[in-house]
């Protein structure tokens, strides 16, 4: 069997999708050429399986079949607009047949406010594929600078693609991007976050990487509010349009009959999405960038863009991102963006209703705000309960028959968990932030523990003690009166929550505290992944990825992958390693390592 039809499902992916017939002033179409200096870094067989790409039963290593096809498809870089004014001489058997789309959509970097110069700065779209009853979009990062980028904008110029001249303006993206992004979303994915997903690293010379990316749909709020922001009804009808297409097709909504009652299920699920999204941030302690042009979000509620993603270790909440010109918004500050875009959207469904725009300030008070509000509200409380440790159903009775109990526990907690060193505000390597000084995560998975002995307070300083941060100095540890106190409050509260499930379970005591500890230990793991860690993680993998094999490499990255997945239920972490593999326990070892330094970092 010849490698074009042992792999066939991935020569369809040739830059065709819908959105060029649907929105035609949403998109830049480019021809392109192949890369011929590309390698192989990383295949997602989890993820080309599960898109029908590969077999289920194909071995989870690189064959030379597979690395050409995939070379084949995704080794590409754009023909721009600078190749194209100075006439660059490209081969003809370089040139591939199919046009790449760059889309328009907002983005706060560039100068315009309404996305008529901003978009996919260095990165195209390859096409969309269906395989097993769904259809996914494909995109790359690193395949050439497109005049959507800041730089263009800027100074009125075309670049070539890897000059770099100016900020966003070489249209490359780093092998140590690729990895980061691969590792995060997959560790991401595994913990129920929704996410883009990366497919494929096609390593360049020179550290640079073309990073291959797929999800359901990677439209984006900002692909929407461009045209919002223009008063372009026909395109912003378009591509919601196809947007609620393509959840119908892949099963997500059911079709709802009536163009008022289909933009009004749009708008209210939107608002569902992005509470859940930015309540989870909130509990999980996820930095992403949110701002007013929905650039580093997808509209399912998905991340996209690690760029300016990061897990950190505490409620690290002034911690803020220096983008050059601008600093990013903080971890407190993510609901109320969401709740903008929220607006926002609401403004889309007007319009498209009754096809006049209204002023934004309009919807200040809109339903789809408080669909946002009542769903964060639940989605905030239920995250909580299971954060300790309840089941799903033992949370949901607790929020419904002890809310004033939870309320008063979640009081305490939250003095602990938003708790700021006396130091102040520093610097850190890409901004600035305030450190939190107690991980309420190592208390929630140590206590029960503690109780298990002696269900009674452990007191005041072996609190702080189980608490204390590696960024607590001696004066942040003080027993103060005040922190007594909230400590009392603290564990009385916990207990008390304990003993309310044991009412609804109709079960002792002790068995619910046993049940609760066994899977706070899981979800409150002490060697969590945090964006500091991720970069030395990133690090190691650069440099091991060639002296390894394939099957080995992957075994890594998956054996990595499922170490930090806190899912409770069936687990697969207990088989995470091949004990006969002594140097890929070796290796494990040492990324573990790395965690556990970085454990409580940003």
């Amino acid at each position: 069997m010849s490698p074009r039809s042992r792999y066939a499902a991935f020569h369809r992916i040739d830059g065709r999708h819908p959105f060029k017939e649907a929105i035609p002033d949403g998109f830049i179409d480019y021809a392109a050429r192949r890369r011929r200096d590309g390698e192989v870094a990383f295949l997602n067989f989890n993820l080309a399986i599960e898109m029908g790409l590969l077999p289920a039963n194909h071995p989870r290593r690189l064959n030379a079949d597979l690395r050409r096809t995939l070379i084949d498809t995704f080794s590409l870089t754009i023909i721009n607009e600078h190749d194209l004014l100075r006439r660059v001489p490209i081969p003809e058997r370089d040139r591939l047949p199919g046009r790449y789309m760059a889309t328009r959509y907002l983005q706060l970097q560039h100068k315009s406010r309404t996305g008529r110069t901003s978009g996919d700065g260095r990165g195209v779209w390859n096409g969309s594929f269906t395989g097993r009853g769904k259809t996914w979009d494909i995109s790359s990062c690193g395949t050439g600078v497109t005049s959507l980028c800041p730089a263009t904008a800027t100074t009125r110029n075309f670049f070539r693609t890897g000059a770099p001249l100016a900020s966003y303006g070489c249209g490359t993206s780093g092998l140590d991007e690729g990895l980061s992004a691969m590792l995060m979303s997959e560790i991401f994915h595994r913990n129920g976050i929704p996410t883009e997903r990366v497919l494929a690293i096609i390593a360049l010379p020179k550290g640079r990487a073309i990073t291959v990316r797929a999800a359901p749909s990677l439209i984006r709020p900002s692909h929407l509010l461009l045209h919002l922001k223009q008063s372009n009804l026909e395109s912003l009808r378009a591509v919601v349009d196809l947007y609620i297409e393509r959840r119908v097709e892949n099963g997500d909504w059911t079709r709802t009959r009536g163009a008022v009652r289909r933009y009004e299920f749009f708008a209210n699920e939107f608002a569902r999405n992005m509470a859940r999204l930015s309540a989870k941030f909130e509990s999980d302690y996820i930095f992403c960038w949110i701002d007013w042009d929905g650039d580093n979000l997808l509209a399912d509620g998905g991340i996209i863009d690690y760029g300016s993603v990061r897990q950190l270790g505490l409620f690290h909440r002034d911690y803020r991102f220096d983008d050059g010109p601008r600093w990013s918004t903080s971890l407190a500050q993510q609901k109320r963006k969401a709740r903008a875009l929220v607006r926002s959207i609401a403004q889309c469904r007007d319009f498209l209703i009754h096809g006049t725009k209204r002023p934004l300030s309009g919807f200040n008070h809109d339903r789809a705000l408080r669909v946002f509000d009542a769903e964060f509200q639940s989605q905030s409380e239920r995250l909580f309960l299971e954060k300790i440790g309840f089941s799903a159903q033992t949370a949901e009775e607790l929020r419904r028959r002890h809310g004033d109990r939870l309320r008063h526990f979640r009081r305490a907690y939250s003095h602990f968990e938003r708790a700021r060193a006396r130091r102040g505000e520093v610097r850190v390597p890409d901004g600035l932030s305030w450190n939190a000084i107690f991980s309420t995560r190592d208390l929630l998975r140590e206590l029960p523990r503690q109780y298990q002995s002696a269900p009674e307070p452990v007191g005041v300083r072996r609190f702080i003690e189980i608490a204390a941060s590696a960024y607590a100095s001696r004066r942040d540890r003080e027993p103060t009166a005040y922190r007594t106190r909230r400590a009392r409050e603290f564990e009385l509260g916990y207990l008390g929550l304990i003993q309310a499930a044991a009412e609804i379970e109709r079960a002792p005591f002790e068995s619910v505290l046993e049940e609760v500890s066994r899977a706070s230990s899981l979800i409150n793991q002490r060697d969590r992944i945090t964006g500091d860690g991720i970069d030395y993680v990133t690090s190691r993998l650069q440099r091991s990825w060639k002296k390894l094999t394939s099957a080995r490499f992957h075994a890594l990255v998956e054996h990595f992958v499922s170490s930090q997945d806190r899912c409770v239920g069936d687990n697969p972490r207990a088989n995470a390693t091949s004990h006969s593999d002594e140097e890929l326990e070796r290796l494990l070892g040492q990324l573990q390592n790395e965690v556990h330094q970085f454990r409580h970092g940003l």
